[in-house]
């Protein structure tokens, strides 16, 4: 098997003392692992960071038999954020949830073109705010969509309009933004509550049920904005 493609790397192990195993999201092949010979030498790892975008030459003798890549550089996007922790802690998180809830070898373009617009929501002012909805789209194309504007009601809490969400055991606040788009938010508070009411929806609704961890990478992307 032998083919070439573009992709976003998600992670990297190393393999040994010269080579690392590499999984990249492809545009035409899905989530691809394979094994990158001289990957720890200092001209490899350079540029062998999580979430650039590289050009991949991939063979392999079968398909149940790991591969190997040949690397070429297109985009760097991660040395660019080496100076910001958030929104490095960010990328390092998105790449993560995109190992973690995509399936080997299928390919989704949906999901490609979502990385891609990923990487433009990082230069927008109101980054962490169009992060959130970022990953409830990823949620959506994965076939897990929390649309609360379905379910929410409002209700009038100390003068204030406020969204909820009521179910047998409990009654929670939807952060207002959630629901109207258009609203600017300014409070920090505010968008780590959106980010914890995805946090909690994710571990419940998808990873609980098939017996997945909650990402280590996610849990420090949200403690590096406090």
């Amino acid at each position: 098997m032998n083919w070439d493609d573009t992709g976003f790397l998600l992670s990297k192990n190393r393999y040994n003392e010269n080579s690392v195993i590499s999984e990249f999201y492809t545009k035409n092949h899905g989530k691809i692992s394979g094994i990158v010979f001289g990957g720890t030498s200092k001209k490899i790892k350079n540029y062998l960071q999580i979430g650039n975008q590289l050009y991949l030459n991939y063979n392999s003798k079968s398909e149940n038999k790991l591969g190997y890549f040949k690397l070429e550089i297109q985009k760097v996007y991660s040395p660019i954020y080496f100076e910001n922790s958030q929104k490095l802690s960010c990328i390092n998180s998105a790449m993560s949830l995109i190992r973690l809830l995509t399936a080997e070898s299928q390919s989704n373009i949906k999901i490609f073109n979502l990385i891609e617009k990923f990487y433009l929501i990082l230069l927008n002012d109101e980054w962490l705010k169009d992060y959130i909805f970022w990953e409830l789209e990823l949620l959506k194309t994965i076939g897990f969509d929390l649309e609360l504007s379905n379910f929410a009601t409002k209700e009038l809490l100390d003068d204030k309009i406020v969204y909820v969400v009521k179910s047998k055991n409990e009654k929670k606040i939807i952060p207002n933004f959630l629901i109207d788009k258009k609203i600017i938010v300014n409070d920090l508070n505010i968008l780590l509550n959106g980010l914890k009411l995805v946090s909690d929806f994710l571990e419940k609704t998808i990873l609980k049920p098939n017996n997945l961890n909650y990402p280590i990478s996610r849990t420090q992307f949200i403690n590096s904005l406090r």
